[in-house]
C-alpha cells in the first residue's frame, strides 16, 4: 500500500491514544486496524511461499518486535487453520553501528544464537523470514546494512532467505534494497508508534503517528 505525499493523515481526535502524549503528535498516518488487517494479508503471502517448508523468524530489536509478534500470531493462526503443520522458531538481533551507520566494518550484530546451533541442519532451517519494522536511508541506507545481514546469516545455508518489513520510506537516496514483504510505502516523514520509538518514547502507542516539533523537544536527550 503506498501513501502518497500529500496524504493528510487522520485527525487525532477520531482515535483513542495514551493522554501522556497529548499535543505531542501532528496526525495519525495508519490506524491500528488497518496495520493489524495489512499484517494479516502479509502473513497469507508469506504462508504461499512457504510451502511445506519449516520457519524461522529473525526479528530485529527494537522497534521490530510488535510487527513481528503480530505476523508471527497470523501465521500461526493460518497454520492450525491449514491442512498442514509448520513448525515455527523465533530468534532475535540487534543491530549496531560505531562511528558512523555506513561504515560495514563497524557494524556488530547481536543476539541470534540460536542460529549459530543450526549449523549444518540445513534440513531444519529451510525458510529464514528476517523481519523488521521500517525500511529508510537512516536504516538500511545504500543496503550495506542489510548485506552484511544477509552475509552472516548465509553461512548457516537456510534454503530460502526472505525479509518483511511494516513500513518503507520513501526518500530521495535511493536505498540499494527492497524487503521481499512490506505492509507501506510512506512519506520521508519522522513516524513513531506500533514499537517505533522517539527516545525509547511512543512505543506504547498503538497507531502510526507523526511527532511534531513539540513532541521532538520535550522528548529530546
Amino acid at each position: 500500500i503506498q501513501i502518497s505525499d500529500n496524504w493528510p493523515g487522520y485527525s487525532l481526535d477520531l482515535f483513542t491514544y495514551p493522554q501522556h502524549y497529548y499535543g505531542d503528535l501532528e496526525y495519525v498516518l495508519i490506524p491500528h486496524g488497518i496495520i493489524v488487517d495489512r499484517t494479516e494479508r502479509l502473513a497469507k503471502d508469506i504462508m504461499q511461499d512457504i510451502g511445506d517448508n519449516d520457519i524461522v523468524v529473525l526479528c530485529v530489536l527494537k522497534g521490530g518486535y510488535k510487527f513481528c509478534a503480530d505476523l508471527v500470531e497470523h501465521i500461526k493462526n493460518l497454520s492450525r487453520n491449514s491442512e498442514r503443520f509448520i513448525s515455527m522458531k523465533v530468534d532475535f538481533v540487534r543491530l549496531k553501528s560505531y562511528h558512523n551507520d555506513q561504515s560495514m566494518q563497524d557494524m556488530q550484530i547481536m543476539g541470534g544464537d540460536d542460529l549459530s546451533k543450526l549449523t549444518g541442519k540445513v534440513s531444519f532451517l529451510c525458510f529464514l523470514l528476517i523481519v523488521f519494522f521500517m525500511f529508510c536511508k537512516d536504516i538500511v541506507g545504500t543496503g550495506r546494512t542489510m548485506k552484511v545481514l544477509l552475509n552472516n546469516i548465509e553461512k548457516y545455508k537456510p534454503k530460502m532467505i526472505k525479509v518483511a518489513s511494516l513500513l518503507v520510506k520513501r526518500t530521495s537516496r535511493p536505498d540499494g534494497y527492497r524487503p521481499d514483504y512490506y505492509g507501506f510505502e510512506i512519506p520521508d516523514l519522522f513516524v513513531v508508534g506500533y514499537a517505533l520509538d522517539y527516545n525509547e518514547y511512543f512505543r506504547d502507542l498503538n497507531h502510526i503517528c507523526v511527532i511534531n516539533d513539540r513532541g521532538k523537544a520535550k522528548y529530546r536527550v
